[in-house]
């Protein structure tokens, strides 16, 4: 009985992480979507008044979808920093737990 609900325990943590891991990875589309899609419209209007203008925005906007995909694919890619922290909490429960 232990096994099957420490086995039910692991999947549920699987589908967890998975399921955040994903919610992060569509937030990031979504996020470079929304960047293409505004500053499209922001590049249309800075040629419109004639002054290139809207380099600025799409530059600093840009280093920041940069640092957000370096968090979401590289930060959380085949066991992330967090996920080692949390094994390591949770080992470290369990053997107090034990004693």
């Amino acid at each position: 009985m232990r096994h099957d609900r420490h086995l039910a325990e692991a999947t549920t943590d699987l589908e967890r992480t998975a399921r955040r891991r994903a919610a992060m990875k569509m937030g990031w589309y979504t996020h470079a979507l929304v960047y293409v899609a505004v500053n499209t419209m922001l590049a249309t209007l800075s040629m419109l008044g004639g002054k290139p203008w809207a380099i600025f925005p799409a530059l600093g906007w840009g280093l920041g979808l940069a640092i957000h995909g370096l968090v979401v694919f590289i930060g959380t890619g085949g066991g992330g920093f967090y996920e080692r922290q949390l094994q390591q909490e949770r080992a470290r429960l369990a053997k107090e737990g034990s004693l």
